[in-house]
């Protein structure tokens, strides 16, 4: 079964980074220089660069999310460690989330299993980060739905998961993942769908299609900032609207 297996971010300081996911985010070194939880889920891979790392909305590249059975559990264990952390909210009905800001200024969002004042049903271990963290969530950006959809499920043969409008902001959160799995229910917009997906134990690539934009700024080579996310299990052709790339594409 083909994986998101690497996340690709070019930094001025790699260990640094390195570091702060092993000693904040409680992630741990995996094969290929990555870091993270487990090598079924997503790693993320820090590639040496030079420059300013300035995040747009319209950048292809927006975040990655680590999902939690307890996300106030995390919030407390996040304050306790120093780190600057936005009060968890629940987000219309999407899901209860927070975010911090990594060195450099990546965003990472924090996102609990359940919506807030439901219990998970994930067994939650108070010694770990919010009960027990994964690499859910890989979160890309466009301007085009149609393209994705076709790439996505007709090229890489993935399964969409949910879709999530969010009109009063001006876009549509869509879900994929390589997967046999199928959502609770058919219908790709019913909301119980939404806590089942971060609840995979896998990594699922989410694209936010913004509505009003027609140009998704794509990253320069070497440029500090999203370098690309590899796909193992599989190979394609690396020039493709999301950055992905398979595990031959050197």
């Amino acid at each position: 079964m083909p994986k998101i297996e690497t996340l690709d971010l070019y930094v001025n300081e790699p260990q640094i980074h390195k570091q702060f996911y092993i000693d904040i985010l409680e992630m741990h070194e995996l094969a290929n220089g990555r870091v993270g939880y487990s090598e079924e889920q997503m790693g993320i891979r820090f590639v040496q660069s030079q420059g300013e790392y300035e995040h747009r909305q319209a950048d292809l590249y927006w975040k990655f999310a680590i999902a939690v059975p307890d996300l106030d559990l995390a919030y407390r264990q996040l304050i306790a460690k120093g780190i600057d952390v936005t009060a968890p909210r629940q987000f219309r009905d999407v899901g209860y989330l927070t975010k911090i800001i990594a060195p450099e200024g990546f965003v990472i969002e924090l996102i609990q299993h359940v919506f807030e004042g439901e219990s998970s049903l994930v067994v939650s271990n108070c010694s770990r980060l919010g009960g027990g963290p994964s690499v859910n969530l890989l979160t890309l950006r466009c301007h085009d739905i149609n393209q994705v959809d076709d790439f996505c499920i007709n090229k890489l043969g993935m399964q969409p998961l949910s879709v999530q409008s969010v009109e009063p902001y001006g876009f549509t959160l869509y879900f994929y993942a390589f997967t046999e799995e199928s959502p609770p229910d058919s219908d790709l917009n019913a909301v119980v769908n939404r806590s089942w997906v971060y609840q995979r134990p896998y990594t699922v690539l989410e694209v936010q299609h913004l509505h009003n934009t027609n140009v998704i700024k794509q990253p320069q080579k070497n440029d500090v900032g999203y370098g690309g996310a590899i796909i193992t299990g599989m190979s394609f052709d690396k020039g493709n609207i999301l950055g992905l790339m398979s595990e031959n594409y050197m």
